[in-house]
């Protein structure tokens, strides 16, 4: 996965004064001179063209937010960075374990110590060691907390631009929209912080992602109001790590959202997430993933569908989360995908979905001799395969062998487009919706010739091609 090399650049560069705590409202910093500038207002952005795929991570960090955004073109956007006790290590380390240099836009979505907790290292660690941090944005609340003044210090320190951001910004994201829908300029709840949270509405061709931090009754309310069915997203971030006070019906009525993902811990000291809560997601039969029980969970996105991958195996039934086994926060392994999800304004198939082939699945590449030595350039060892029928094929359990009978199964849920395609590399990686990850330690096809065979779950011979 390649970091993000270029900066975002904004024109106007904050100044950056001593850190504290100033009045309710303000960064104890010196702003830009309005709270959107540096950022496009909403209505001016062109639309954007889905090319490439979308990557969302959500990192398994306990009881607190970590998301992180590899767009299309490249550009890192970590929204949160996990709880202060940590200081920034579990985000650090999941961010070096996935080759992320830069963080092109680093989000604090409020000023609690369980979204800031790693602010201050993330932004020294890529400073010091790494190609550095674009820019900051920040809802402008500001917290007398240790960990908010040595997230500002680390600010100043840097040198890093400063934005306060709220509704009606758009923000400069490369490939992706990134609409800022909250908090309202005037301020809600006596500028409670939680309901005052930056929220976020990030789309990609059909599909849309929305983050709306630790908003409770009053932050959705105004949602809800002001934007109404104009919320509707694929994948939606329970509010507040799934509190019974956030994720409201009127504003999942709104969102109408096809995945759910809950941050919070198993243990959480605060019972996260509460059953009603749950109880909202499943009357509305939606796939729910739990960090604590399904681990690092990354969305795919390529711009018409979202494959859900996770870390580890757990049920998606909402009143049944609790019943899968905890992942320890900050652990790292690779995750497989568990489902594919048309998105939200995507046109489903009017054609029942294939799943006996019918010479709908080609096989247009395929290339066995690596550049270098194959053994030690797996990846670029690959077959492409394409739908060139006119349904969807769940690819689910078939499987791809070679002539010596060497075998990859295709992951449940799987499932491809007419004229989407898929490439299977021999060595490891993160699956996705557009590349498949063999895991085989030595060189699977041979380079003076072999034969690609791929077979239905029932064993039917859909392809079979000698080379």
């Amino acid at each position: 996965m390649r970091a993000s090399r270029r900066g975002i650049g904004l024109v106007i560069v904050c100044v950056v004064t001593l850190a504290g705590c100033a009045a309710p409202t303000d960064l104890g910093v010196t702003p830009t001179d309005s709270p959107t500038e540096g950022v496009t207002p909403v209505g001016e952005a062109t639309a954007v063209t889905a090319n490439g795929t979308l990557e969302v991570h959500f990192i398994n960090v306990g009881q607190s937010d970590s998301i992180l955004l590899i767009t299309p073109a490249g550009e890192t956007m970590l929204i949160d960075s996990g709880n202060w006790p940590q200081e920034g290590e579990y985000v650090i380390n999941y961010l070096q374990e996935i080759g992320v240099g830069r963080i092109d836009h680093l989000v604090t979505s409020h000023a609690d110590a369980d979204h800031i907790g790693g602010h201050a290292a993330v932004i020294e660690y890529f400073e010091t060691q790494g190609e550095g941090v674009g820019a900051v944005y920040d809802p402008g609340l500001a917290s007398s907390s240790n960990t908010y003044s040595r997230y500002l210090d680390a600010v100043e320190e840097y040198d890093v631009p400063l934005y306060q951001t709220r509704e009606g910004a758009q923000m400069p994201v490369e490939a992706v929209d990134v609409s800022v829908l909250g908090p309202p300029q005037d301020l809600l709840a006596n500028d409670q912080r939680n309901e005052n949270s930056l929220v976020l509405r990030v789309t990609h061709g059909e599909t849309s992602f929305l983050f709306t931090g630790d908003a409770e009754v009053e932050g959705e309310s105004a949602l809800v109001e002001e934007y109404g069915s104009q919320l509707d997203s694929t994948v939606f971030k329970a509010g507040h790590h799934g509190s019974r006070s956030s994720s409201r019906s009127s504003l999942l009525d709104a969102v109408q959202p096809q995945v759910v993902v809950v941050t919070s811990a198993y243990d959480s000291q605060y019972g996260h997430p509460h059953e009603e809560a749950l109880q909202r997601f499943a009357s509305r039969s939606i796939p729910t993933y739990w960090t604590a029980t399904h681990g690092n969970v990354v969305v795919y996105s390529n711009g018409s569908a979202v494959s859900i991958a996770t870390q580890d195996e757990a049920p998606t039934d909402p009143t049944s989360l609790r019943s899968g086994d905890p992942v320890e926060p900050g652990t790292y392994s690779g995750a497989g995908v568990r489902e594919t999800i048309v998105g939200t304004r995507s046109v489903a198939p009017t054609t029942d979905v294939a799943t006996d082939g019918g010479g709908e699945l080609s096989l247009v590449d395929i290339n066995a001799d690596a550049e270098g030595n194959d053994n030690e350039n797996l990846n670029d060892e690959y077959v492409v395969l394409e739908n060139t029928g006119e349904s969807t094929l769940d690819l689910s359990g078939w499987e791809l062998v070679d002539e010596a009978g060497k075998t990859f199964e295709f992951p449940d849920g799987f499932t491809l487009a007419p004229g989407e395609r898929v490439t299977i590399h021999s060595g490891s990686g993160t699956d996705s919706a557009t590349d498949l990850y063999w895991g085989q330690e030595t060189a699977v096809w041979n380079n003076g010739g072999d034969t690609v065979t791929v077979r239905t779950d029932d064993g039917t011979v859909v392809i079979e091609e000698s080379y």
